[in-house]
């Protein structure tokens, strides 16, 4: 529609009813852009976590195929994400360089896809492989990380306050099925080809090839998304000490002291998961990735119930409740190594982990002011990435030292479980709720989740941007 007129002189002008239907118009012109947006963000998450699924997963399982020890293992485990996490200080200046949160989320994007070439040669590297493996690890985090503040803020401009436990979880449902997908596929073909090195080499290779390629894929869709106006503001912007400083007082930094701290005592005993089944209890990859594909297709069916529980409730109700439930997780691998009961406890841990996630994930956006949430959430991953590396080391030298019981992990597994629960009663007391929600007795909210899944159907929200409340 033409919304001009002309004044005495000849001169277009706009009258107020038209500014009026100009800026209707405007609005429905970014709805539409917006609902896209989040359509091609769940393309973009499930290809993204299609590389995860085909490569990630699997460097531990590398590592150990090029005969990793344990140290070296915890290395690969937490020193990437430790640099990856202190490459975040430099996100709000890139972006002001890039002068777009999409140019930097899609170049980064893009070069840590580029990492799986490298990776998949280290294999030729002599002695120095494993060496090689963890430093090309640290280029795929930082890469993978220096883009996660510009991804969260772009996000939290996309995504309705109201609505985002709803839509994370049904986006989280959408890519923990491609990350099981792609998973099963390449402990098929890992299986398919175990044998001789060359043959075990050569299935590593192509599943790594499948992650770079999906990575592309992943990146064509960043490119079609919507970037709304986004100015970084100065007086928005705090050094990292002045946080550290003030986090004790504030509900974020609290929150990121929390999670922090749990992290580190998770990843006292996450590393060694991968070592303990294949060197200790000696599963081929095929029952290795059966056993972790339970948890992951365990959280494909309690993600979106969990985020629909988060918007309800409240995300801190949530945190609480799984933050209680979780840390017994690890102490149960102590007590039996028959398939069927590790299946038990990874979809347990699946249903627990699957809360704990999204509400950790929305509790983030919560907590944040939009021209404060790139710069707070690089700091927390700083903080996380420092504690991750912590608790990998710790977990490292015990392994290494211990001589409790038949296995050198178990003392591990048993340790976390037991800070876990520490830094719950600790922390999760202190944690508010910044939204007005519902109330509803733990108990009942627990039992509310389970009960829901039965109704849903496997498929129910699986493919959320056909949902027709964001048609």
């Amino acid at each position: 529609m033409d919304w001009k007129h002309r004044n005495e002189k000849g001169a277009e002008i706009l009258t107020s009813n038209d500014h009026t239907r100009y800026r209707r118009e405007m609005k429905q012109t970014d709805d539409n852009r917006i609902k896209k947006s989040l359509r091609y963000s769940v393309l973009d998450g499930a290809f993204a976590a299609s590389m995860i699924g085909f490569g990630e997963s699997f460097f531990a399982a590398f590592a150990v195929f090029l005969k990793a020890n344990n140290i070296q293992i915890g290395l690969l485990s937490s020193l990437p994400l430790l640099l990856g996490s202190l490459s975040q200080l430099f996100s709000n200046r890139l972006i002001k360089l890039f002068k777009s949160r999409k140019l930097l989320v899609t170049s980064a994007a893009f070069l840590q896809g580029l990492m799986y070439i490298p990776v998949a040669f280290v294999f030729f590297f002599g002695t120095l492989k494993v060496i090689y493996l963890i430093f090309f690890a640290c280029l795929y985090w930082i890469f993978g990380m220096i883009l996660s503040p510009a991804w969260n803020s772009w996000m939290g401009d996309l995504v309705e306050e109201t609505k985002r436990g709803t839509y994370f979880g049904r986006r989280s449902k959408v890519t923990g099925t491609s990350t099981f997908i792609s998973c099963m596929i390449a402990g098929y073909i890992l299986q398919r080809y175990a044998g001789d090195q060359t043959l075990e080499y050569t299935g590593f290779v192509i599943i790594f090839c499948l992650a770079l390629s999906s990575r592309i894929l992943s990146v064509t869709f960043l490119m079609r998304k919507y970037e709304p106006s986004y100015e970084v503001v100065h007086a928005a912007e705090f050094g990292f000490f002045e946080f550290i400083k003030k986090a004790r007082f504030r509900n974020y930094g609290l929150f990121v002291f929390y999670l922090s701290i749990m992290n580190a005592s998770v990843y006292i005993s996450a590393p060694f998961f991968t070592p303990y089944m294949l060197y200790d209890l000696k599963m081929d990859y095929m029952t290795f990735t059966v056993i972790n594909a339970a948890a992951i297709i365990t959280k494909i069916i309690f993600l979106p119930v969990w985020g629909r529980s988060s918007d309800l409730f409240g995300n801190r109700k949530v945190l609480s409740l799984t933050g209680f439930l979780m840390p017994i997780t690890p102490i149960l691998w102590m007590f039996s190594h028959d398939f069927s009961y590790l299946i038990v406890i990874q979809v347990y841990s699946g249903l627990i982990w699957s809360g704990f996630e999204i509400a950790s994930f929305n509790f983030i956006f919560d907590t944040t002011s939009p021209q404060k949430r790139a710069t707070a959430i690089a700091y927390y991953n700083v903080i996380n990435g420092i504690a991750i590396f912590t608790g990998a080391m710790i977990g490292g030298l015990i392994v290494r030292y211990n001589t409790v019981f038949w296995s050198k992990y178990i003392l591990v597994f048993v340790i976390s479980g037991v800070m876990r629960y520490i830094v719950s009663f600790v922390f999760i007391p202190k944690l508010k709720e910044v939204r007005q929600v519902e109330r509803i007795p733990y108990s009942k909210l627990f039992f509310k989740v389970i009960s829901t899944v039965p109704t849903m159907g496997l498929m129910y929200g699986l493919i959320p941007f056909l949902k027709k409340d964001e048609k």
